[in-house]
């Protein structure tokens, strides 16, 4: 009897799942046979066996029959055979390849408008809140004195207490949760407040004298800074200098001298939270609102014709002239404490590099001397950081020896007198490539080169083309005559101490030497026809100087080739420079010395570069002749 609850078996998944086995059965077989048949391939039989053995015939695996299923008697379905599809074939079942693994790109996540960021918003607010309320402050303490709402005393303790009551509210907002950004801002807005109400009361009211005033803002700046470093928040710090800087000139009705002591006191009380402390918000916040007052405070002194010998305007000429060396002072001393913590940090050089700049620009308010001592003084203690302070990274070194260089040029400029000012900075150019060689300083290389460019240039002023092509133009100066000696021999050691260095490779020094001997040509020509017409007058002493300027190139050009047979590693470089210097003293004795010379002179010139021609080519010859019978002989 058949239970009729019991679950039934489907007959053709039975007889599909038994096919299926069959096959797969199948399928190994034949793998080992293929496994055997490789083996049997692989062995290496000796010569006699492969000789004598038979060749074997291939073995066939025989298929045996695909097993039927059972048929049950009792049952009414009759037991239909393996169907025909899902029979077992012959050819072995491929397995499936695996599906190609591709890489997983991570999903980039649609990108998050700025609004909706995690506490944007409340950034936004509190920055534009606590602008709206320094704003309000301001109109307390001037707009409102201007409108006649409030007594001045009211005004002004109204301000103090409503900055209290903010840095109080902020102190205890900060200390809840979520309350970091509200705090930070109530207190910044109330230090900011409280820094404006004490410059009110000095420099808009006159309440409080100016080193009473300094002090109690230095108070300030440095109990807002102190809160600012216990919270770690450099947005604090940073906000609340920029308002103070912003907001004051208005209040200080102008870039008074009292104000600018202000915001350079805000420089300083600004600096001890960047201790230990990556803070480049900061280190601008302070710096940059000084600096520009400073240099706008110069530019109008200087329009206004302030100096400290005009009498009423000396007092304020020498305070802008201590507080752009405050600033100087402030600006290099906290850089380079900075970048020796951190090399890696830029925006210290560049604060370095702008601190200066008032004293840099000081020229207008000082007199010439007060000029130069400033300016050597800057110089001095600007050379002295990395002789002193080390190690210091590449970029602060490279800042100062800039700034360096310019307050040298400018002493250079101040003390110097016009006509000598070529042979001044030429000797500094001079100097500053010597010891680049010593002291394999690309630094001071630069420098010299630098300094080697702007002689050259007011050497092409004094001594220009004319003056050499036309008597009438000649001129006859020691410093023309010393200038050019000086660039000529600048233009050599410039070109040698760079090759040296590995500034310049082979093949650039061979164009660089090209370069330098075309100048240099020019430069001791212009030399030696200034001393001829300084020793003999413009009328001999021009012609003279031209006859001794192409005696003098021929000289040169013999003398290096000369030097290039004597060095063999040179050669070439050597006969360049001397074919090249042959060729330019040879157009000019017969393009220019022909026509202008005249009488011995030109005889002379004529006589001597010929007599130097053959020289060179009978030394030439005998050293090629030398050679070739060295050859023979080890031949």
């Amino acid at each position: 009897m058949v239970n009729s609850a019991s679950p039934q078996i489907d007959p053709q998944l039975v007889a599909r799942l038994s096919g299926e086995f069959d096959a797969l059965g199948l399928h190994m077989r034949g793998v080992a046979a293929d496994l055997t048949r490789l083996r049997s391939q692989l062995e290496i039989p000796s010569p006699l066996s492969a000789q004598q053995a038979p060749a074997q015939p291939q073995a066939h695996v025989p298929q045996p029959p695909v097993p039927q299923p059972p048929v049950q008697q009792q049952s009414p379905v009759q037991w239909p055979t393996a169907p025909t599809p899902l029979a077992p074939q012959a050819v072995p079942v491929q397995p499936a390849p695996w599906p190609p693994v591709r890489a997983q790109v991570p999903r980039r996540d649609p990108r998050e408008p700025w609004w909706q960021r995690d506490g944007m918003v409340s950034r936004v607010l509190a920055v534009a809140g606590a602008a709206v309320t320094l704003i309000g402050v301001l109109m307390l303490l001037v707009l409102a004195a201007q409108a006649g709402f409030f007594g001045p005393v009211a005004r002004v303790s109204a301000g103090a207490v409503f900055s209290v009551a903010l840095v109080g509210a902020g102190v205890r907002v900060f200390g809840r949760q979520g309350g970091r950004v509200g705090g930070l801002a109530l207190a910044g807005t109330g230090v900011a407040g409280g820094y404006l109400d004490v410059v009110a009361a000095t420099s808009y009211y006159g309440w409080l004298p100016p080193v009473v005033g300094l002090a109690v803002a230095f108070g300030i700046a440095a109990g807002g800074m102190t809160l600012a470093t216990r919270w770690q928040s450099q947005p604090l710090a940073a906000l609340t200098v920029v308002a103070v800087a912003v907001l004051a000139p208005a209040l200080a009705d102008g870039l008074t001298v009292t104000l600018l002591a202000f915001l350079v006191l805000l420089q300083v009380a600004a600096f001890p939270p960047q201790l230990g402390r990556d803070w480049p918000y900061l280190h601008a916040a302070r710096t940059i609102p000084a600096v520009l007052g400073m240099l706008i405070a110069l530019a109008d002194a200087t329009w206004n014709g302030a100096s400290p010998w005009s009498g009423a305007d000396r007092s304020v000429a020498v305070a802008l002239l201590a507080l752009a060396v405050m600033v100087a002072v402030v600006g290099v001393g906290s850089a380079v404490v900075l970048v020796r913590r951190n090399t890696a940090d830029v925006t210290a050089t560049v604060m370095l590099v702008l601190a200066t700049l008032p004293l840099l620009f000081s020229g207008g308010v000082a007199g010439r001397w007060t000029e130069v001592v400033l300016q050597c003084g800057l110089a001095a203690g600007l050379l002295a950081v990395p002789a002193l302070v080390r190690p210091l990274p590449g970029h602060t070194r490279v800042a100062t020896a800039a700034v360096a260089s310019l307050a040298v040029l400018q002493a250079t400029v101040g003390a110097s007198p016009r006509d000598a000012l070529p042979v001044v900075l030429l000797a500094i150019a001079l100097g500053l490539v010597a010891v680049a060689g010593q002291a394999r300083s690309r630094i001071a290389y630069g420098a010299g080169v630098g300094f080697g460019s702007i002689g050259a240039l007011l050497f092409l002023d004094a001594a220009p083309p004319e003056a050499l092509a036309y008597q009438a133009d000649a001129v006859g100066s020691l410093a023309v005559i010393a200038s050019g000696a000086m660039l000529a021999a600048l233009m050599v050691l410039v070109v040698g101490q760079g090759h040296s260095m590995g500034l310049l490779d082979d093949r650039r020094a061979d164009a660089a030497w090209l370069a330098a001997g075309i100048g240099a040509l020019y430069a001791g020509t212009a030399a030696v026809v200034a001393a001829g017409v300084a020793a003999l007058g413009v009328d001999r002493g021009f012609i003279a100087g031209h006859c001794a300027a192409t005696l003098g190139a021929m000289v040169l050009a013999t003398v290096s080739l000369r030097w290039g047979l004597a060095h063999p590693d040179r050669a070439h470089l050597a006969l360049g420079a001397g074919l090249t210097l042959t060729f330019a003293a040879l157009a000019k004795l017969f393009l220019f010395d022909l026509a202008t010379l005249d009488g011995m002179f030109r005889v002379l010139a004529f006589i001597g570069v010929g007599l130097l021609l053959l020289a060179a080519g009978t030394r030439y010859a005998r050293a090629f002749a030398e050679g070739a019978q060295r050859g023979r002989v080890e031949a």
